[in-house]
């Protein structure tokens, strides 16, 4: 079955089973949600079926078997469809469904609305906000024509495609974007990226139909990070700050600048916090892969406030938990900051799913 019709499966709520035979360590770090578990991997690429005679599975209902490239699961699909079940193996496994996603639409008083876009396989949240007959598309890491049949569907004309920083665990999808539609592409002032864009310092403005997106210069998961406030009642926070954590601050740096930068990052929170208290946060990414269930990824700063530690640590205090506390850095981060700063790549996507596979790391919590 290709990643696109087990998404559309997911997204209208059919029945199935999703059964994972990935080892456990693999299933711990990232995972279809509502997927169940089978310790079953070894044993079926010997060829070797038991753990799955072993399964109590519901009559009727179709499975669909995942493993990490769709190799092995497909002899598992096999299997069960000898013993009379109907049953599927996800092409290219969990490496192909990096780029699956599901929406979540996001309700603000005015006439500003907002499709929260989640690449569901890598916890991606990039986002169409539409105001009007004109949208823009914050952190785009999904193909063009996604975010073009979105805003089809809310009458729209993509004006304009705005990134947070440059990205580290995705290839950023805002230049695609811009070329194919010949849109301005808004990025932080830097001196990072390697092609032509509008750069934006604190304080400025991208108009979006009769609303705006200001700029919000808040560095420390890198120099150049920016959090985009809507007056309407929101902020895009990027890697900044998520729901369950905070940016990473130590990414393609060295030991003293990583402890920089964690200082940096607690001043740029403090700008946060400045804003008011029912200020909708919507982050650059979810700790855990989103459902397919609509519900945003997102939080008012004073429920952050209550929910993440950090926020109430002192400077000095709150340096010391975050560099004693940041993740694994991500897959392949090295080259994929590269590609960003460079803005384009070779070949088509499903060949560089290998650089973008695997979970994001951005967070510390």
């Amino acid at each position: 079955m290709h990643r696109e019709e087990l998404r559309a499966r997911l997204e209208r709520g059919e029945p199935l089973v999703l059964l994972d035979i990935r080892p456990r360590e693999e299933r711990a770090e990232w995972a279809i949600p509502g997927s169940r578990w089978v310790d079953a991997y070894d044993a079926v690429k010997a060829e070797d079926f038991r753990p799955l005679d072993a399964l109590d599975l519901p009559a009727g209902v179709p499975v669909v078997v995942v493993c990490a490239a769709g190799k092995t699961s497909a002899l598992a699909a096999d299997y069960l469809r000898s013993r009379g079940i109907e049953a599927h193996s996800l092409e290219g496994g969990m490496r192909a469904w990096s780029l699956a996603w599901n929406l979540a639409e996001i309700e603000l008083p005015g006439a500003v609305r907002i499709v929260q876009v989640r690449r569901a396989g890598k916890g991606c949240l990039s986002y169409l906000v539409a105001s009007g007959a004109e949208a823009l598309v914050v952190d785009a890491a999904l193909e063009p024509e996604v975010y073009l049949a979105l805003a089809e569907a809310l009458g729209a004309q993509i004006t304009g495609a705005v990134d947070t920083h440059v990205h580290a665990d995705h290839l950023s999808r805002a230049r695609r974007l811009s070329a194919t539609l010949g849109i301005p592409l808004y990025l932080p002032a830097n001196d990072r990226a390697q092609y032509p864009h509008q750069a934006l310092s604190d304080g400025d403005r991208i108009q979006v139909g009769a609303s705006w997106l200001q700029a919000l210069h808040t560095p420390g998961h890198t120099w150049e990070s920016t959090c985009y406030v809507l007056p309407d009642g929101a902020v895009f926070t990027g890697d900044t700050l998520f729901t369950e954590g905070v940016g990473r601050p130590d990414l393609e740096a060295t030991g003293d600048e990583a402890r920089a930068r964690a200082g940096a990052l607690y001043h740029s929170l403090r700008r946060l916090l400045d804003l008011p208290s029912d200020t909708l946060v919507l982050p650059g990414h979810s700790a855990e892969p989103p459902d397919f269930d609509g519900r945003p990824v997102a939080a008012t700063l004073s429920e952050l406030v209550a929910r993440i530690e950090f926020l109430a640590l002192a400077e000095a205090a709150f340096v010391e938990a975050v560099l004693a506390r940041v993740p694994p850095p991500p897959p392949n981060h090295h080259r994929i900051v590269e590609l960003n700063e460079a803005g384009s790549w070779a070949g088509d996507l499903d060949a560089l799913l290998d650089l973008e596979a695997g979970a994001n790391r951005c967070a510390v919590r």
